[in-house]
């Protein structure tokens, strides 16, 4: 009799462990930030987003065979005088960044002796992006603007390759010629320069997954 009361009163296989053990198999869903504005509007500020690259489908675009390399420059910067020790900053930190960039600054890298035209034509088309720094000095630069111009010849879809960037300049000022593409606004220097080199880094990736798709 004490052994079947005991049998009785045995206590059930509880269901926490295996709740417990149900739940740590299944991943917590992954956070990621976008590159898209509240706004559906043309020439709206990207300053509190940033470009999300995907970890699942990570293309390695230093590769040997990488359309990397099909240009000389990753990036182009379009700025002004006024603006130059901003953009040598610019530059140091996409220079120095694990990825290398490849950027041209048009006082360290133009040809001595060469014409402004030229010069200012072959670092747009040598290059895969285009950093145009849009600020006081660069809305009354007529060279500025004509680079400006000899990009959205070059790619005149907003494909991402032109990355206007606005700095102490109103959002009514921004150039009307940029108007379709969104921008980033410079209020963190760190933070837009970031935003700049993911900008950068998910188009040479969209380019080599592109390549490696038509090359299938």
């Amino acid at each position: 009799a004490g052994w079947f009361r005991r049998l009785l009163h045995k206590p059930k296989p509880s269901s926490v462990e295996s709740l417990k053990s149900s739940h740590s198999t299944s991943s917590s869903p992954s956070s990621s930030s976008s590159a898209r504005s509240s706004s559906s509007s043309p020439g709206t500020s990207l300053a509190t987003s940033s470009i999300s690259l995907s970890p699942v489908s990570v293309v390695d675009i230093s590769a040997s065979d990488s359309p990397r390399w099909d240009k000389t420059y990753d990036v182009c910067i379009c700025h002004s005088e006024g603006d130059v020790e901003l953009v040598e900053e610019l530059v140091s930190y996409l220079e120095g960044q694990p990825e290398s960039f490849r950027c041209f600054l048009q006082l360290r890298d133009a040809v001595a002796g060469s014409a402004v035209v030229t010069e200012l034509c072959d670092a747009v088309q040598n290059s895969h992006c285009w950093v145009m720094l849009i600020t006081p000095s660069f809305l009354q630069d007529p060279w500025c603007r004509y680079q400006m111009h000899q990009a959205l010849a070059e790619a005149p879809m907003a494909n991402g390759r032109t990355i206007p960037v606005l700095k102490d300049v109103d959002r009514k000022d921004y150039p009307r010629e940029l108007r379709n593409i969104y921008y980033i606004y410079m209020a963190l220097k760190e933070k837009s320069f970031r935003q700049i080199r993911d900008t950068v880094m998910h188009y040479l990736q969209e380019l080599c997954r592109s390549s490696t798709k038509w090359m299938e």
